[in-house]
């Protein structure tokens, strides 16, 4: 299985990257949709971080009337656990494990790369970064929620037991409410994960107050990697 198509932002100058955060757009989006926020992030370029923005898949979304479009998985229902995309779901895992491998042959190990992602994509994020096999440096969600929670506990990896984690969401958000990002951040903590938990006042989007947040977090988790 190949890597899917990917946007990088590389880090300026000729020495190779260092570090990489891997972003999962939502659904319906691209990997240009979150290119715009490298730079807002406001890392410090000695961290030498890449910045890979992967496709996702076009496949029919059942909520959307079977419409074809780019998605990670299907979804069915925005509110029944029992019509989850498992295979779907586990497809694009296999496809987040591929983006892992691709980097760490160009030098940067598991762990030190952060997964994230907005939406559908956070969600796949942290599906996959709990299970992965190997120490990361963390996983970012917004405006996410855990797929698949019911075989968390039994699937999580020993390695990253206690992988941060960052969760942010709009307490106003109609397309995945508000109670499904904080019941995932109580349930996470609740596993023991280091959580660091923010909502702003706003709908499904990001704003600036989140992107600084991120951007804070990014430093703390890659210079401590």
């Amino acid at each position: 299985m190949s890597p899917p198509p990917s946007v990088k932002v590389e880090p300026e100058g000729a020495a190779p990257a260092e570090r990489t955060v891997i972003w999962l757009h939502g659904l319906g989006a691209d990997g240009h949709d979150f290119e715009p926020i490298v730079p807002e992030l406001a890392l410090p370029s000695e961290l030498r971080v890449r910045f890979v923005f992967p496709h996702a898949p076009i496949r029919p979304i059942t909520i959307n009337a079977g419409y074809r479009m780019r998605g990670w998985y299907d979804i069915r229902d925005l509110e029944s656990v029992d019509r989850e995309d498992a295979d779907g779901i586990r497809e694009s895992e296999r496809l987040v494990h591929e983006l892992i491998e691709d980097e760490k042959s160009l030098g940067v190990p598991a762990r030190r790369i952060v997964l994230g992602g907005f939406s559908q994509g956070g969600a796949l994020a942290l599906h996959t970064a709990l299970r992965y096999g190997e120490r990361l440096a963390g996983v970012a969600a917004l405006s996410a929620y855990l797929p698949l929670a019911g075989s968390i506990e039994a699937e999580r990896s020993d390695a990253n037991r206690d992988l941060p984690i960052f969760l942010a969401h709009g307490t106003a958000d109609p397309i995945v409410a508000f109670e499904h990002g904080h019941a995932t951040s109580l349930r996470l903590a609740e596993l023991g994960y280091p959580v660091t938990w923010s909502s702003y006042p706003m709908g499904h989007s990001v704003c600036g107050d989140e992107i600084r947040e991120l951007g804070d977090w990014l430093l703390l988790v890659l210079s401590a990697a």
